[in-house]
């Protein structure tokens, strides 16, 4: 089957710039892996050069086959490394980052799934990086309230869980271990254990869902107490995985983003090229938990 053809608000610069350059000459000297590579994000070039980045522990193999992701899949990953904590907080200090994103593959196959190792990083980072804000995007560790609280325990500035698409499309889009409800649980005990910790959560569009499915998914997010939404465009990373049904059109991002604000999201990032951590979203964050902090605008 032959991709769709991207439309015009689709199309983005290629990646360079001094930033950019030095974010990937790092991150490789220090064994690091980042989303932004690893998933095929549209915004690199814009992230990178303005010496935003999200970095991704835990090896760069996956437990679980969701058909809309580009990073690998394998029953088991590699052991960890114990020195990644040290090494992201380094990279951290080097690229002198104020506001930085941790996320993770899925690890089925560890006894606490990556929680405690997702605990370390946060913990060395805030050692070595003080003054640095820590956003965190978790799996769900199979909705288990105490890998959570060793993540919640660790204090990040913002937890960040995925539900990536609507109710109905969830069986389609993501990893039959990856449920629509799970993922609202997972978000709704992160307020129980810590009522004022600011939640995050992303939505898919493109897959197949229509505009009142997602304006429910928004209304569900609401429900659990969700500070943050980003709303984007699904990209088909290759022939293999999930094709895209539909592009949706800059005025209906438009349209989301007003109806979530009337929900009473402290901020909603919607747009065809928003991701999960997009720095528009990262720019207010910054604003709403530390209105001092001078936002990185460095371009390359």
């Amino acid at each position: 089957m032959t991709r769709r053809t991207k439309p015009p608000w689709l199309k983005v610069r290629a990646p360079g710039g001094q930033r950019y350059t030095q974010i990937k000459s790092r991150a490789r000297s220090l064994n690091l892996h980042t989303v932004c590579e690893e998933a095929q994000c549209p915004n690199i070039g814009e992230c990178w050069g303005g010496g935003t980045a999200t970095f991704m522990v835990m090896g760069s193999i996956c437990t679980r086959g969701c058909r809309f992701c580009a990073v690998n899949t394998r029953r088991n990953g590699a052991p960890l490394e114990p020195l990644e904590p040290a090494n992201v907080a380094e990279a951290i200090a080097e690229m002198g980052l104020d506001y930085v994103v941790v996320t993770s593959v899925n690890r089925d196959d560890l006894p606490t799934q990556g929680a405690e190792h997702f605990a370390q990083c946060i913990a060395t980072i805030r050692e070595r990086n003080p003054n640095t804000l820590v956003e965190v995007l978790i799996p769900d560790f199979r909705g288990r309230k105490d890998l959570l609280a060793l993540v919640v325990n660790a204090r990040p500035d913002v937890l960040a869980h995925n539900i990536e698409c609507v109710r109905r499309m969830t069986p389609t889009v993501r990893d039959p271990r990856a449920a629509y409800d799970q993922s609202l649980s997972v978000l709704a005990e992160i307020k129980r254990q810590r009522p004022s910790m600011p939640t995050k959560s992303s939505i898919m569009l493109g897959v197949g869902e229509s505009e009142t499915e997602v304006m429910e998914t928004m209304g569900d997010l609401r429900s659990v107490g969700v500070d943050f939404l980003t709303l984007g465009q699904y990209l088909q990373p290759t022939q293999k995985h999930l094709s895209v049904q539909n592009f949706v059109h800059p005025d209906v991002f438009d349209r989301l983003r007003v109806c979530g604000e009337g929900l009473g999201f402290h901020y909603v990032a919607s747009g065809p090229l928003v991701r999960s951590s997009y720095r528009a979203g990262e720019f207010f964050l910054r604003q709403f938990i530390a209105p001092d902090i001078e936002p990185n605008c460095e371009t390359a």
